[in-house]
């Protein structure tokens, strides 16, 4: 059985390769589908969708998305499938998103830069205007410049949640996040349960309310977890009678650790787990 990856970013958010070159690698590798999941834009998938459609009969290209919002003040995303990505009332609440996003991106450049630190929107989007800035951006750069040596160091000092530079995302409600990805999609699933420093019981109950909001399932197999956290989730999926699926959260060299379709290398989702998502759509 082929394999799959149901979470990649390309370039039309904070990937490193854009959405054709994520597809030709996805057919490098031989996988039946790939999900294009850009965070909160469906601005790369037209092009996903045409490069798979030209280069390929034997691979889908799921058209995605990854929506931040807010749950009890913590940042949480929720991954949506088969959205209408040609339908320009998606693109609305979605730009709205993006016009908060970019407010929040110079008011950050601004606090660099009143310490000499030359923060500038032009170099957060390396050429593609079109990208939706995320700390990952100001990583990149502090990297570059040499500012930071490290990853670490740039979260740690400067990026990090308590640091003098970071701005909190303006993010939306887990209702319109829901709203939109259920108006303009088939399917939504909580995604990476384990990143947002929840325990278990606990995301249960975010799965319980995002459930009533009309989640699908969530996303049991990720890049973070080991295999043990991969089967609680799943038992939690099939204990509030929801899907499971899964995706390795590619970005390419930002994240240079985590392969498409294979994670840090171990990771196998099988196209057995989309066939069951379609069966319920």
């Amino acid at each position: 059985m082929r394999l799959i990856d149901l979470h990649t970013h390309t370039t039309a958010s904070d990937g490193s390769f854009t959405p054709s070159e994520v597809c030709q690698l996805a057919i490098d590798k031989n996988l039946a589908a790939i999900a294009i999941t850009d965070h909160d834009t469906v601005s790369g998938i037209a092009e996903a969708v045409q490069y798979g459609a030209e280069h390929s009969a034997d691979i889908e290209i799921i058209p995605g998305v990854e929506v931040s919002c807010e749950y009890q003040g913590r940042e949480i995303h929720i991954l949506g499938y088969y959205m209408d990505y040609m339908n320009p009332a998606l693109s609305e609440p979605l730009d709205a998103v993006k016009e908060a996003r970019l407010k929040r991106t110079l008011d950050m450049c601004r606090l660099f830069q009143e310490d000499g630190i030359d923060m500038t929107l032009e170099k957060l989007q390396a050429g593609n205007p079109k990208t939706v800035i995320t700390r990952a951006h100001f990583a990149r750069v502090l990297l570059e410049e040499g500012i930071c040596k490290t990853k670490d160091q740039v979260f740690k000092s400067y990026i990090g949640e308590k640091n003098k530079y970071y701005i909190p995302n303006p993010n939306i409600s887990c209702e319109e996040a829901m709203r939109i990805i259920t108006t303009y999609g088939k399917a939504a699933f909580l995604a990476h349960p384990l990143l947002y420093k929840l325990g278990y019981q606990q995301i249960e109950e975010l799965i319980v309310y995002l459930k009533s909001l009309g989640l699908t399932g969530i996303e049991a197999y990720h890049s973070s977890n080991n295999s043990y956290e991969s089967d609680r989730l799943r038992n939690i999926a099939a204990k509030h009678g929801l899907l499971v699926s899964g995706g390795t959260d590619f970005h390419g060299v930002i994240k240079p650790d985590i392969q498409l379709g294979s994670g840090r290398g171990g990771m196998r989702i099988t196209e057995g787990i989309l066939t069951r998502i379609k069966e319920a759509l």
